[in-house]
């Protein structure tokens, strides 16, 4: 048996920094917007401030994840807590979808029976809102984004700047038009681009709840590879799962001739898997064949 260390936990000091001054800027620009959607009565800004409130939800509980996922492995926590990335994405994923569908419901009330809209606060603070989520977006760009944990907080971003470029739209055609469910409409889409970025978080959270093999591993090429290894004649209980991003973990059973080097080969084989799979932490059992298996075989 053979495992590598667990050094893997990608620091998160620059991380840190950037998620912090994102999250600053979203929280001062969120708490002006909900004054004005209130007085506007604009669901479109509303619905952008609650798309924004789990922006700073995701960025807070990014910059918690971060400290966890840098604590020591220690006692039971033979992996250490890297793996509160994952439910931290869980936890974005369900908000997110919980919000949206809040969202078309109020967006279809007001499509049917719409308030008066001022289209003047609406176009000005969604211009406002977008420079913000630029100078967000621009920080979050340049941080670890191979994290889950940090490219959930960078989607709930973008998406928001998606949706506040719909608002304007929507803010620009009631002054032109006086055609107010326009906001309804941009409430919509912001819905919309909410539901998508649950879907991906929940489906590739989910992947690593699951222990399914990540999406770039090949597991049948994989096999295949180690069992045509000079002198190995079987391979089996192979697993391939990810303990978080960036972490993906193998472990098999090899059986090889007898009389083989049995350590000789299985560093053989993590050299495989290390340089054409990008697999560092392998765990491998390799013991020898019996006379009659090899026969067999």
């Amino acid at each position: 048996m053979h495992g590598h260390g667990h050094g893997h936990v990608h620091g998160g000091g620059e991380d840190a920094r950037r998620l912090a001054v994102a999250l600053a800027l979203i929280v001062a620009f969120m708490a002006g917007e909900i004054a004005v959607g209130i007085l506007a009565h604009s669901l479109a800004l509303l619905s952008d401030a609650a798309h924004m409130l789990t922006d700073a939800g995701a960025l807070a509980m990014s910059l918690v994840v971060l400290r966890l996922a840098a604590l020591p492995v220690g006692g039971n926590r033979t992996f250490g807590l890297r793996r509160s990335e994952i439910l931290s994405a869980q936890a974005n994923g369900a908000a997110l979808l919980v919000l949206a569908f809040l969202i078309v419901y109020g967006a279809i009330r007001h499509l049917v029976s719409p308030p008066p809209s001022r289209g003047g606060a609406i176009l000005v603070v969604a211009l406002v809102g977008i420079g913000v989520n630029v100078l967000a977006t621009w920080q979050l760009a340049g941080a670890n984004r191979d994290s889950l944990n940090v490219e959930g907080s960078f989607q709930h971003v973008l998406n928001d700047l998606f949706a506040f470029i719909a608002t304007a739209i929507a803010g620009g055609v009631i002054i032109a038009t006086g055609w107010v469910r326009a906001d309804a409409v941009a409430a919509l889409l912001v819905a919309a681009l909410m539901l998508r970025a649950s879907w991906r978080l929940l489906r590739d959270s989910g992947r690593v709840l699951l222990d399914i093999a990540p999406a770039g591993l090949p597991v049948q090429e994989i096999g295949t590879a180690m069992a045509a290894h000079p002198h190995v004649v079987e391979v089996h209980d192979l697993h391939v799962w990810e303990v978080t991003t960036e972490f993906p973990t193998l472990s098999a059973h090899v059986l090889v001739e007898p009389g083989a080097d049995c350590h000789g080969i299985r560093r053989e084989l993590e050299g495989l898997l290390r340089d054409r799979f990008g697999l560092e932490h392998t765990t491998l059992q390799v013991d020898h064949a019996s006379a009659t298996l090899v026969q067999i075989s």
